[in-house]
C-alpha cells in the first residue's frame, strides 16, 4: 500500500459521516416516495439536485481545508449579519429536522420488532437518550468508526435490494391507475420537498466543515485540498447513487398500484418494509427492516452531533461568556438539550411526521440559495488564494444553482399566495 492511499484512507471520515447524515429521510421517505406516486421521470430531480448542490457543500470542505476556520467563522468574518441569519435557520432545524428523524426512525423500530402497544413518543425518548449516551462517551472517533460499518452494511443492502427489485420486474399496475401530474399545485409542492432535502439541506455544509475541523484536531495532521476534496466527492457521489436506488425500489414496487404511502410514522413503516417482502418475498423482511432502520438510526446520530456541534459554533462567536468555555465542555450539554427539545416536539406532534417533514423540507428549500450565496461569498474572499478558489465551471454551476433555486422558491410563493 502506498503512503499516499494510507493517507487518504486516514483522511476518510467527514465524507463519510455526510453520506450518512444524507441517507435518511430524503432517500428513505422521499426518494421512494417520488418512485412510488410518479415513477421513473423523477430521477431527473434528484439528479438535478445534486448536481445543482455540489457547489455549496464542496465550498464547505474548501474554505475549512484552506484557512482551518469553519463555514460559520467564515459567516461571521464577511459580517455579523450573515452569522445571525444562519443563527435563525439553525434554530429552526433544531426544532424540526431532528424531530422529524427520530419520529421515522421510531417508526421503524416499532414496525422492526412488531412492538406496537409502545408510543412512538416512548421509543423515541429511548433512541433519544441511547444516542446521546453514545455521543457524550463515544464522540466524534466512535461516531466515524461506527458509521463506516454502517454504511458499508447499507450499501451492500440497498444494492441487494435494487438488484432483487429490477430482476423480479415492476409490479402489475392496477385496472384504474391514473398517473399523479407532476406540474400541478400537489406535484409542485412534492418537488420543493424532494428537492430541498436532496441530497440534504444546504445548511448542512458547515457540518461537513466542523467534520473535517475535528476529524483533522483528532488525527493531528490535515489532508491536502486534494485529498479532502476527493475523500468528500466519494460520500457525495454514495449519496446520489443511493437516491437513485430508492427510487426504483419505490417505482418497481409501488408505481402504479394506487397504494398511498401514509404520513403516520408507524404505518409509514409497515408500507416501506411490507412492499418490499411481498414483490421480494418473505425472506427478505429482516433484511429489509434492519436495513431501513440502521438508514435512520446513523442519520439521527449524525444529524444530533451536528447540531449540537453547530450550535456550540454558533453560540461561542455570538457570546463572549461562551467563547471562553471550552467547547470539549459544552458538547454533552448541547447533545442531552437538543435530545431534550426535540423529545417535547414529538410529544406534541404524536406519530404523524407530515407537518414537521413539510416545516422542515420547507425551510431548508427556501433558505438554499441564500445558505449557497453565503458560502460561495466565503471562498471567494481573499482568505484563499486565487489558485485555491474554485475554478470557473465550479462557479458557473454555483450561480446556476443559487439562480435556479431562488426561481423555484419565488414560485412556490406565487402558488401559496394565489
Amino acid at each position: 500500500m502506498t503512503s499516499s492511499l494510507k493517507k487518504f484512507l486516514k483522511s476518510i471520515g467527514p465524507g463519510l459521516l455526510f453520506a450518512s447524515m444524507a441517507i435518511g429521510t430524503s432517500h428513505l421517505v422521499m426518494s421512494t416516495k417520488a418512485g412510488a406516486q410518479y415513477g421513473w421521470i423523477m430521477v431527473f430531480p434528484i439528479i438535478l439536485a445534486n448536481i445543482l448542490k455540489y457547489p455549496f457543500f464542496e465550498f464547505g470542505v474548501r474554505y475549512t481545508n484552506v484557512t482551518n476556520k469553519t463555514l460559520i467563522e467564515g459567516y461571521l468574518n464577511r459580517g455579523k449579519g450573515y452569522l445571525w441569519f444562519y443563527a435563525i435557520i439553525t434554530l429552526v432545524s433544531t426544532f424540526t429536522i431532528l424531530a422529524a428523524l427520530y419520529i421515522v426512525t421510531s417508526g421503524l423500530f416499532i414496525n422492526l420488532f412488531k412492538i406496537s402497544e409502545v408510543s412512538v413518543s416512548i421509543i423515541a425518548l429511548c433512541l433519544f437518550s441511547l444516542i446521546s449516551l453514545l455521543l457524550i462517551v463515544g464522540k466524534y472517533s466512535f461516531l466515524e468508526k461506527s458509521l463506516k460499518y454502517v454504511v458499508s452494511l447499507l450499501l451492500f443492502a440497498v444494492l441487494t435490494t435494487t438488484i432483487l427489485v429490477i430482476f423480479k420486474g415492476q409490479v402489475a399496475q392496477a385496472p384504474n391507475f391514473t398517473p399523479s401530474p407532476i406540474l400541478n399545485e400537489v406535484g409542485i409542492l412534492f418537488l420543493i420537498g424532494l428537492m430541498g432535502w436532496m441530497p440534504t439541506t444546504v445548511e448542512a455544509s458547515s457540518w461537513i466543515s466542523l467534520w473535517s475541523k475535528e476529524k483533522w484536531q483528532i488525527q493531528g495532521d490535515k489532508p491536502s485540498l486534494k485529498e479532502s476534496l476527493r475523500e468528500f466527492n466519494i460520500g457525495y457521489l454514495i449519496t446520489a447513487i443511493l437516491a437513485v436506488f430508492f427510487l426504483i425500489i419505490g417505482w418497481l414496487t409501488l408505481y402504479g398500484t394506487n397504494t398511498v404511502l401514509s404520513s403516520s410514522a408507524i404505518t409509514f413503516a409497515d408500507q416501506i418494509v411490507t412492499l418490499f417482502t411481498i414483490h421480494i418475498g418473505q425472506w427478505a423482511y429482516i433484511f429489509i427492516s434492519v436495513a431501513a432502520f440502521a438508514t435512520m438510526f446513523s442519520t439521527c446520530m449524525t444529524a444530533h452531533d451536528a447540531i449540537a456541534r453547530v450550535s456550540i459554533d454558533i453560540l461561542q462567536l455570538l457570546s463572549t461568556k461562551i467563547k471562553k468555555q471550552n467547547s470539549k465542555k459544552l458538547f454533552p450539554v448541547s447533545v442531552l438539550i437538543l435530545a431534550v427539545i426535540n423529545f417535547v416536539v414529538i410529544a406534541a406532534f404524536g406519530a404523524n411526521m407530515g407537518q414537521l417533514v413539510a416545516l422542515a423540507t420547507f425551510v431548508s428549500f427556501v433558505v438554499a440559495p441564500i445558505i449557497g450565496f453565503m458560502n460561495l461569498k466565503n471562498v471567494l474572499s481573499s482568505e484563499l488564494h486565487e489558485e485555491q478558489k474554485p475554478k470557473k465551471g465550479l462557479l458557473l454551476l454555483s450561480y446556476t444553482g443559487i439562480i435556479f433555486l431562488s426561481l423555484f422558491s419565488i414560485y412556490y410563493f406565487w402558488l401559496i399566495i394565489i
